[in-house]
């Protein structure tokens, strides 16, 4: 039976673009559902209209366009494809989705493709694909491909850029890897540059025993993605040694995870065990990207292109408050590991960042603010990138998993 790909997007203004996606995908021998996202008539008949998009919103069309309101008409039909795209995958209408637009049309399909499971593909070509695209692809798998001329009709580059695309959600749906994975307990973990060596070697326990370990970058994307997954029921246990992301959130570094970090085991009662990775450092971009306030602080250039900012103790211990209001809002089981001897690499003895002051703050809040009925606490004479760190710190999940 052949694959079939959705086609969503304002077929009304885009309808000559997705016309031609169309017929390129079903010459390929593949089948296309195509959606019409757009408040107008469309340039062809679709598979699913505008109406019933925006009845998965709980509006009428009718009414919709008749506001004559860009910005309500775009939040309607964008909340009725959040709703309509996984609905219509879990009834197995579509493998996989490809969308053509500008702003407005890549804002109206980018929350339905969000919705849907990791793994499905899913492509974008998009206006916007040149700059920041996190705002639609959040914690997904989107992939997003520049139009590099508008969105608006058939020309020498355009169609191109169509042209591969369709290749490539066509590609994704029609061929499949016959290279399985073993189905084993899920664990996640969090990682930095700087804390690589204790999550390799305590991965790497607790894949000899049999779990698979799946490491997200504490880079801000990682950590919103690793908590949306907990939240949807992946993990049998987190080993969030690197939480460095909540000094980015407090203290306005660039690679923030958001106010809700350190929330999702807790919520869903998932066990977990949780450390100060990297929490001796605010990260920026470029040296001369460092705020004007920051400039007498001390800095330590990463790479050309990062620069990272050492904690002073204050910060340290609103970072120790925070945490410590984090875990003892949790319900399954938690504990807190504290590496006494340093939290990265360069928080230790003759580092950059090496600091006993600071460290010490950050222990004192955290010891004086957890629950201990709730969290229990283990303290280690090591640096958290010592071996007998990392293998302890496996072993307590292990432990807490029962």
């Amino acid at each position: 039976m052949p694959k079939i790909i959705a086609l969503a997007g304002t077929l009304d203004t885009k309808g000559a673009d997705f016309a031609f996606v169309r017929d390129l995908i079903e010459g390929l021998g593949l089948k296309t559902l195509t959606i019409h996202t757009g408040i107008f008539e469309p340039g062809f008949k679709p598979d699913i209209s505008n109406a019933e998009v925006a009845a998965e919103a709980g509006e009428d069309i009718a009414e919709v366009l008749k506001k004559k309101d860009r910005g309500f008409a775009t939040a309607t039909m964008a909340k009725g494809m959040e709703k309509l795209l996984p609905r219509l995958y879990n009834e197995g209408k579509f493998d996989g989705v490809l969308s053509l637009g500008g702003s407005g049309g890549t804002s109206i399909v980018a929350p339905g493709m969000r919705a849907l499971p990791i793994g499905v593909p899913k492509l974008i070509v998009s206006t916007l694909a040149g700059g920041d695209v996190s705002v639609y692809v959040g914690e997904s798998d989107i992939y997003m491909i520049p139009s590099i001329v508008d969105v608006a009709g058939l020309n020498s580059i355009s169609i191109k850029v169509y042209t591969n695309a369709a290749f490539a959600v066509s590609g994704m749906v029609k061929f499949e890897s016959a290279v399985k994975a073993e189905k084993k307990p899920l664990i996640a973990a969090t990682m930095f540059g700087v804390t690589t060596p204790c999550v390799t070697a305590a991965k790497e326990y607790l894949e000899s025993k049999g779990y698979e370990v799946l490491i997200f970058h504490a880079v801000g994307t990682g950590g919103r993605a690793m908590e949306a997954l907990i939240s949807a029921g992946y993990f049998e246990g987190v080993l969030d040694l690197t939480t460095t992301e909540w000094c980015d959130e407090l203290f306005g570094g660039v690679l923030t995870a958001g106010p809700y970090r350190l929330e999702a085991a807790g919520r869903c009662g998932v066990p977990q065990v949780v450390s100060v990775g990297a929490l001796d450092m605010v990260n920026f971009g470029a040296f001369d990207t460092v705020p004007e306030k920051y400039k007498g602080r001390n800095l330590y250039k990463h790479n050309p292109t990062v620069t990272l900012m050492r904690t002073t103790a204050l910060e340290n211990k609103q970072l120790g408050e925070v945490i410590a209001g984090k875990l003892n809002a949790a319900k399954g089981k938690t504990a807190l590991m504290l590496p006494l001897g340093g939290v990265s690499m360069l928080d230790a003895t003759g580092q950059a960042f090496w600091g006993e002051e600071e460290d010490r703050a950050l222990f004192d809040a955290l010891r004086g603010k957890i629950d201990r009925k709730k969290v229990e606490l283990v303290e280690m004479n090591s640096n958290i990138n010592d071996p007998e760190f990392a293998i302890a710190a496996a072993k307590k999940l292990i432990e807490l998993m029962g």
